[in-house]
C-alpha cells in the first residue's frame, strides 16, 4: 500500500497545482507586447522644369509610361509624389508631325524617401549638350512663419556669376553664393518680406540680371530660383524662372527689360510714312511699300504712335494708341487702303524663340483684294486632291507659328473654296533653328498683283 501511495501524492499534487491556473487564483501570465509598426514611408516628389531654350515641348516617361506631357520651356510641371524606388526616365522631344525622338536618357532615376527632386532640363539641342540637372531639396513643411528659397544656375550660356539676394536697394555685399552652370545652392529658410535679386559677374559689382523689387511676403512660400536663358526683349541674357511646390511657374525679367517693336509697311497705295511716338519721336522714318524695318528697342508703356505721311506730318494716317509690354517683341503692320481710307494698325505679337528642331511658319493675311483665303502647304504644286491646311482666313487673320521639318513646301493661297491660286504656288525651303513669316500684300497702287512679303529668316542677311 505505500507504495501506490507514493505514485498517489504527486497525482494529487499536480491537480491542485493545475486547479490553482484555472480557478483564477493567480494573475495569468503578461500578454508579449507587439513590436510597434514600422514608421510610415514617406514618398519622395518629381517635379520637371524645361529651361532648354532651343528644344521643343517635350513628354516626360518613367518606365516608358508617360507621366508628363507637352511641356514647353519655361514651364513646370505638377508634382509627381512617388513610392522610393529606382525609375527609368527620359525624355521625348515633339517632332513635328507629333513624332517624337528620345533627347535625354532612358536612365536610372533612384528617388529616396522624403527627398524633393526637381529636374531641370538644360543645354541646347542644338550644340547637342541637353542633358538632365538633378536639383535636391526637402518635402517637409516650411518653418512657420517663413519662406524657402533655392537658386539655381541653368542658363547654358552665361558664365560663372555671383547670386545677391538682399533687400530692395541694398548695397550688393557679399554674394549668397558663387555659383557656375549646373550649380545650386542648399535652400535656405528666411523671413518673409521684399526681397531684390541680382546677378553679377564673380567678385564685380558688374550687374547682369536685376529682379527689382520681389514680395516675397507670404509665409509658407516654397521657391527654386533658375536663372534661365533669356527669350524676352532686352539686354540681359538671362531670366528667372520661380519654380512653385504647387506646380507654379512664374518669370521674373530684369527691371530693365525693353519691348521690340517692327514695323511693316503694307498698304500698297501709300507713299512712304514716318512713323511718330508722343508726337516728339520719329521712330521710323521714310518707310515705303513694301518694306519693313528691323526691331526697335523701347522702354514698356503706353504710347501715341501716329503713321503719317513721309513728305508731309500733317497727313496722319494712322493715329492710335499702343501699349506695350514688357520683354515683349511686336511686329506692327499698316494695313488697309488710302484710297478706301481703311488704313489701320494690326498689332502682331512675335515670338522669336527658334527650336532646334523645326521651322517655325507664320502666314499673316493682309491682302485687302483677295477676300477670305485657303492656305495650302503642299510637297507639290499640284492641291487638286488636298485639303487646305487653314481654311477660310480672314482679312488680318494670321496662322500663329506652325511647327514643319526641314524641308522644301509649296505654299498656295486661293480664295476661300477655290482651288484656283491667287498667291503662288510659291516654293519655300525651310531649315530648322529658323523663323518664318510671309505676310500676303496686295499688289502696288492696289493692284491684284497680288503677292508676299517675306520677313524673319526668309530674309539672307
Amino acid at each position: 500500500m505505500k507504495g501506490i501511495l507514493k505514485f498517489a501524492v504527486p497525482t494529487l499534487l499536480t491537480i491542485s497545482l493545475s486547479g490553482c491556473w484555472l480557478d483564477g487564483d493567480s494573475d495569468p501570465l503578461p500578454t508579449p507586447t507587439p513590436p510597434p509598426p514600422p514608421p510610415p514611408v514617406v514618398d519622395a516628389t518629381l517635379q520637371v522644369v524645361h529651361t532648354s531654350v532651343d528644344a521643343p515641348d517635350v513628354n516626360v516617361l518613367a518606365d516608358g509610361s508617360a507621366v508628363i506631357e507637352g511641356l514647353m520651356f519655361g514651364q513646370a510641371s505638377d508634382v509627381l509624389s512617388l513610392p522610393p524606388t529606382t525609375y527609368s526616365v527620359a525624355v521625348d522631344a515633339i517632332l513635328p508631325g507629333e513624332t517624337t525622338a528620345t533627347v535625354i536618357g532612358p536612365l536610372d532615376l533612384a528617388l529616396e524617401e522624403a527627398v524633393r527632386y526637381t529636374v531641370f532640363a538644360v543645354g541646347k539641342v542644338a550644340e547637342e549638350t541637353l542633358e538632365p540637372l538633378v536639383v535636391t531639396g526637402t518635402v517637409d513643411d516650411v518653418a512657420a512663419g517663413k519662406i524657402r528659397l533655392q537658386v539655381v544656375h541653368a542658363a547654358s550660356t552665361a558664365p560663372e556669376v555671383d547670386i545677391h539676394v538682399t533687400a530692395p536697394d541694398a548695397e550688393l555685399g557679399a554674394p549668397l553664393a558663387t555659383l557656375m552652370y549646373k550649380d545650386f545652392t542648399e535652400f535656405v529658410e528666411v523671413d518673409p518680406g521684399e526681397y531684390q535679386v541680382r546677378v553679377a559677374l564673380p567678385g564685380t559689382d558688374t550687374v547682369v540680371f536685376d529682379s527689382g523689387s520681389l514680395d516675397l511676403s507670404a509665409a509658407g512660400t516654397d521657391l527654386i530660383v533658375a536663372a534661365v536663358d533669356t527669350r524676352f526683349s532686352g539686354e540681359s541674357p538671362i531670366s528667372l524662372l520661380a519654380v512653385g511646390q504647387d506646380g507654379s511657374e512664374l518669370d521674373i525679367l530684369d527691371v530693365n527689360a525693353t519691348s521690340s517693336v517692327r514695323v511693316v509697311h503694307n498698304v500698297s497705295d501709300a507713299p512712304a510714312v514716318d512713323v511718330i511716338v508722343n508726337d516728339a519721336i520719329t521712330l521710323v522714318d521714310a518707310l515705303s511699300f513694301p518694306d519693313f524695318t528691323d526691331y526697335n528697342t523701347v522702354a514698356p508703356d503706353t504710347y501715341n504712335v501716329k503713321v503719317a505721311a513721309d513728305a508731309d506730318n500733317s497727313v496722319v494716317v494712322i493715329d492710335a494708341d499702343l501699349t506695350l509690354e514688357a520683354g515683349a517683341f511686336y511686329s506692327v503692320l499698316a494695313v488697309g487702303s488710302l484710297g478706301e481710307d481703311s488704313i489701320e494698325a494690326l498689332v502682331l505679337a512675335d515670338t522669336p524663340r527658334r527650336v532646334a528642331t523645326e521651322a517655325q511658319v507664320r502666314i499673316v493675311h493682309g491682302s485687302t483684294l483677295a477676300g477670305n483665303v485657303d492656305i495650302y502647304v503642299t510637297a507639290t504644286e499640284d492641291i487638286s486632291a488636298t485639303d487646305p491646311a487653314f481654311a477660310d482666313v480672314p482679312f488680318k487673320a494670321e496662322t500663329g507659328y506652325v511647327s514643319l521639318a526641314a524641308g522644301d513646301y509649296v505654299v498656295t493661297v486661293t480664295p476661300a473654296g477655290s482651288k484656283m491660286a491667287a498667291i503662288g504656288p510659291v516654293v519655300l525651303t525651310l531649315e530648322a533653328n529658323s523663323i518664318y513669316t510671309a505676310i500676303a500684300r496686295d499688289g502696288a497702287g492696289l493692284t491684284a498683283d497680288v503677292g508676299l512679303i517675306l520677313m524673319d529668316d526668309f530674309v539672307v542677311e
